[in-house]
């Protein structure tokens, strides 16, 4: 089992760091969602999750997550085979929470430095994001 802390880790890269450790048959627990940094500039960032929920319909689909932690496990699990049964296996080993919950506020978290963000301006996190999409995000901390 590895406890990951997402905060202030970049989407992407730390979506396929996790999709690569699930694919290895490792557990995976991810706190701090809502706090991760989606890099790019602010109005590009926002303009793609904005077309991304308006795509489809209603009835139809398809539905985009409108919450970080969902948002966040959505891309990991974009990265996985979805259509074979490892890739199915693989996402429902993957646990997301938004903030730190209290059952897990003693456990040792990795934070991994290949997806850390080093930027000090030009990035959205999460919860602006989750703004965006019309969902307002309350963090346990």
């Amino acid at each position: 089992m590895i406890y990951v802390d997402a905060d202030n880790a970049v989407y992407g890269r730390l979506s396929t760091i996790l999709a690569k450790k699930l694919l290895e048959g490792e557990s995976v627990t991810i706190v701090n969602a809502a706090k991760v940094a989606v890099t790019g500039g602010r109005d590009a960032v926002l303009g793609k999750f904005r077309s991304r929920r308006d795509i489809g319909s209603v009835r139809k689909g398809p539905y985009y997550p409108r919450n970080p932690k969902a948002i966040l496990k959505r891309s990991i699990g974009d990265m996985l085979p979805k259509d074979k049964a490892k890739g199915k296996e693989a996402l429902k080993r993957c646990i997301v929470y938004d903030g730190v919950p209290p059952e897990l506020k003693d456990k040792q978290f990795e934070k991994f430095e290949k997806a850390q963000n080093n930027r000090v301006s030009g990035f959205v996190t999460l919860t602006e994001v989750a703004k965006i999409m019309g969902k307002e995000v309350k963090v346990i901390e």
